[in-house]
């Protein structure tokens, strides 16, 4: 593994442990501004994949998560967050870690060195064709995620690398690779630090990006998310309001008459129609809410 861009030592923190508290905290600082920067360099490749991932979501396809340790943890974190953001079924972004449930909060040993328990959870997970595979391993080259991406070309899935290294091992077994190589970590090897801030950017945007295009906002509104909680009930009645230019309790009102739905609640205003006409617009424009104000009726 020496040869690896993140297993290499750092100069700049040779002597960490001789600075004082702010001395570190302004040296790992001036690390991870580094790390925009790399994401930035592979645009191309994660405009790409979140071309590739809409289109199969649209056709009933899945985004499934693959990875060990740190990087297991961040996949099944971004798809958690994916249905009270999107208001998507769990089954639509799924988060896989190695080692089962149990490694989110510790360490299952030797879980990522084996190629089959990868092909043994996917076909649990009823990995298809039509489905996205995003295989997660900062050092290129986890035998857990590598297992996992032949066994999705092997089915016709696409098969997507996300690594921090250049020229990794995940590259052969993708179909396309994203690589944004933030270099040597403050601690040499704790790629839970530049590399993981890395991976969380990257899947930040492949499922924000991928539920834009899917329709999911209205401008840099969550206008699908599912209000399980005071605050985001709060934020439901907000969206509402500022777009149709009703008052709160105006608002409340309306998503009350609409079961809680902002995107029905917000056609229903607009186009002065019932829940269930504001609905069957929203179904006849793929759910995109611009879209559906236009539409007529």
């Amino acid at each position: 593994m020496q040869h690896l861009v993140t297993e290499q030592p750092n100069a700049t923190s040779a002597d960490i442990d001789t600075l004082s508290t702010l001395g570190i905290v302004e040296l790992m600082n001036a690390e991870d501004r580094k790390v925009a920067v790399a994401v930035e360099l592979q645009a191309a490749a994660i405009a790409k994949a979140v071309d590739v991932i809409a289109l199969r979501i649209a056709g009933g396809g899945r985004l499934i998560y693959l990875g060990a340790g740190t990087s297991g943890r961040l996949g099944v974190l971004d798809a958690s967050e994916c249905p009270p953001t999107f208001n998507t079924p769990p089954e639509m972004v799924v988060g896989i870690i190695a080692g089962g449930t149990t490694a989110l909060t510790s360490a299952i040993e030797g879980a990522e060195d084996d190629f089959e328990a990868a092909v043994v959870d996917l076909k649990a997970r009823g990995l298809s064709s039509r489905d996205v595979l995003v295989g997660i391993a900062t050092s290129g080259r986890t035998p857990y995620v590598i297992g996992g991406l032949r066994y999705a070309q092997s089915i016709g899935a696409f098969a997507i690398g996300l690594t921090c290294n250049p020229d990794s091992e995940l590259d052969p077994c993708s179909d396309l690779v994203i690589a944004p190589v933030v270099g040597p970590e403050v601690i040499s090897g704790s790629t839970r630090l530049k590399a993981g801030t890395a991976t969380k950017m990257v899947l930040n945007i492949l499922t924000t990006a991928t539920m834009v295009r899917l329709g999911k906002t209205y401008g840099n509104w969550m206008v699908d998310l599912r209000a399980t909680n005071v605050k985001l009930k709060a934020r439901s009645i907000r969206i509402v309001a500022t777009i149709t230019g009703l008052n709160e309790e105006q608002a409340t009102e309306q998503l009350a008459l609409c079961d809680g739905e902002v995107k029905t609640a917000i056609i229903a205003s607009k186009r002065t129609v019932d829940a269930i006409a504001a609905r069957e617009l929203l179904k006849r424009s793929q759910g995109k809410l611009r879209l559906a104000m236009e539409l007529p009726l």
